[in-house]
């Protein structure tokens, strides 16, 4: 049964339906797809119920129906957007709004809808006129002095899946205290409304949309190049890099990046270069898959390159493989993280860099192994909720500090779900800095007669074999929000019973050490090692986390193979 009363998700889905049909401003297209949908469960999931709007912004398969991606949802949501800047005042509304959009089927539609919503409303509009990467528009933000700023991206969604992420003037997604009001606004708008009646076109002319073209892409190459942490021509020519954009957005940047910072021996898969929103040769374009990389490791292989590199759509995520012993080996965005910070740390040591009150930020389902090694260089460590809204929050906070006289300062930051920050002119995820680093860290080990396997091992026989799993379970639907809401009743429940090893159980729904409310449970186990799961808040999957602190990988393996079969059987009841 749905929320609405005692009507179930199938009622509400038949009054919206003809809602959409009755209606004078859903065009004819529309119409005839909805006409020529059948059964009960498209039905409800097409129009069961909205399309929620969360604190990052909305996300879902695109199609007609209330809780699809289309442009009357985007144009409701958008409208809210308007509106919460009135609320902020005339200053907001001038200072306007950034939007940038992928390589997705309709992004750019969406973007032009988005753009025309907010002009029309009074908004000063920039509009990057081409696939652009979500950290550019993070940056564009704060260049440009923006309120706030959209971009029109599912990230690395499979390719029916489209969505929108809502800013706030320091560049970062909005933290759900920022994103209450705006929410409020566009949960009483209403979903059809007459269309603009002002011109994309007129509106570029009379100067109410800004296009932003080829120098937003070579500001923020410089922009990253400016944290170059290696001056070593001869060590970066001898690299050999294979490079996949996975048709998205980063194909322009990261290519021009790191031509500019002297990597000659740059591959892209040509399958993969160009924009496409089908991504014909991947199942999901997610650059955390062996499966999405598997095209530029053939490559590598080929042509024997050290290294690939690849991005998502929206290029704010960096999956890498290495060639090690003469095979390639897929890494996890924890050890992609580990690797950037003992680099980062040991390069900046080096050149006296480290400041004195350096900030370290990662998240409470992150490796513990990034944060020993930078406390092992004297940084603050700062734990946060899962999202870079979390770690940018935390950066807002120290930029805060420093404004008020404080010396602190923001280092590094990452979550394991393959995102990175190098600094503080950005504060979203960001392949093009993370590329950057990681192919610097590569000539650099290289250099000195090491993959970057070599000083992977190096680092655990430092610092400690932080062995970590994600476990991945997908759960669409209706049905499947009722199983992972069972499942976690369950953990809260008898957790402690069903997993072995618990010393402490740590539910963020109840509040730890100051951390905002989340429904995330973690258990730590003997031997600083622990588990935790949560729901994820933009797909429908129970992620759960393993990591196990081991004297060898073969005793790690057997730890994680424990835990991942008290959790699957609990999952398959």
């Amino acid at each position: 049964m749905s929320e609405k009363g005692n009507l179930s998700y199938r009622e509400i889905g038949e009054a919206n339906r003809r809602e959409w049909l009755d209606s004078p401003y859903v065009d004819e297209d529309t119409k005839e797809a909805i006409r020529r949908m059948t059964g009960d469960k498209e039905l409800e999931e097409s129009f069961g119920q909205d399309l929620a709007f969360g604190t990052g912004g909305m996300r879902g398969v695109m199609g007609p129906g209330n809780n699809r991606m289309n442009p009357y949802t985007v144009r409701r949501a958008i409208t809210g957007v308007a509106l919460w800047l009135k609320q902020m005042g005339p200053e907001a509304m001038a200072k306007g709004a950034a939007i940038a959009y992928d390589t997705r089927h309709h992004s750019e539609e969406y973007a032009r809808h988005t753009a025309v919503t907010l002009a029309e409303q009074g908004v000063t509009v920039y509009l990057a006129d081409r696939p652009t990467p979500t950290p550019v528009l993070s940056n564009a933000i704060r260049k440009y002095g923006c309120a706030t700023g959209v971009v029109l991206t599912a990230s690395h969604n499979m390719k029916e899946y489209n969505g929108m992420k809502i800013y706030n003037h320091f560049g970062c997604q909005l933290p759900p205290l920022e994103a209450q009001p705006l929410m409020d606004v566009i949960e009483v708008q209403p979903l059809f409304s007459p269309l603009p009646k002002a011109d994309f076109d007129a509106l570029v002319k009379e100067g109410k949309i800004k296009m932003l073209g080829e120098e937003l892409r070579h500001a923020y190459v410089d922009t990253v190049l400016s944290h170059s942490l290696l001056d070593d021509g001869g060590a970066k020519g001898a690299l050999s890099v294979v490079y996949t954009p996975l048709n998205g957005s980063g194909n322009l940047y990261i290519r021009e990046m790191l031509a500019k910072d002297g990597f000659s021996r740059v591959q892209v898969v040509p399958e993969q270069e160009l924009p496409d929103g089908d991504f014909p040769t991947v199942r999901q374009p997610n650059p955390e898959e062996t499966e999405a990389l598997s095209m530029a490791i053939a490559l590598a292989a080929k042509t024997e390159a050290h290294i690939v590199v690849g991005s998502d759509p929206d290029s704010d995520r960096l999956g890498t493989a290495i060639r090690h012993e003469g095979e390639f080996r897929n890494i996890t965005g924890n050890q992609i993280g580990v690797l950037l910070v003992d680099y980062a740390l040991t390069r900046k040591k080096l050149l006296g860099a480290i400041p004195e009150k350096g900030v370290f930020v990662n998240t409470i389902v992150t490796c513990k192994l990034g944060e020993v090694i930078a406390k092992a260089y004297g940084l603050e460590i700062v734990k946060c909720l899962t999202g870079f809204k979390y770690i940018g929050e935390q950066m807002a906070l120290v930029e805060a500090a420093a404004a008020a006289g404080d010396t602190k300062e923001f280092v590094f930051g990452y979550e394991e779900s393959n995102g990175y920050l190098i600094a503080d002119f950005v504060r979203d995820k960001d392949a093009v800095g993370a590329t950057m680093l990681f192919c610097e860290a590569a000539a650099y080990w290289l250099d000195q007669g090491k993959t970057m396997i070599d000083r992977l091992e190096e680092i655990y026989s430092i610092y400690g074999r932080y062995m970590d799993l994600l476990d991945t379970f997908v759960i669409p639907g209706f049905d499947g929000l009722e199983k992972m809401k069972h499942i976690m009743d369950e953990l809260r429940r008898s957790g402690k019973e069903i997993l072995p090893d618990v010393e402490k159980v740590e539910d963020f729904l109840e509040g730890v050490d100051g951390i905002p409310k989340d429904n995330v449970l973690r258990f730590q186990l003997k031997g600083d090692s622990w588990l935790a799961a949560r729901p994820s808040g933009t797909e429908p999957k129970l992620k759960v986390y393993y990591s196990i602190l081991a004297d060898t990988p073969e005793k790690g393996l057997e730890r994680q193979e424990q835990l991942k079969k008290k959790i699957h059987e609990l999952v398959e009841r």
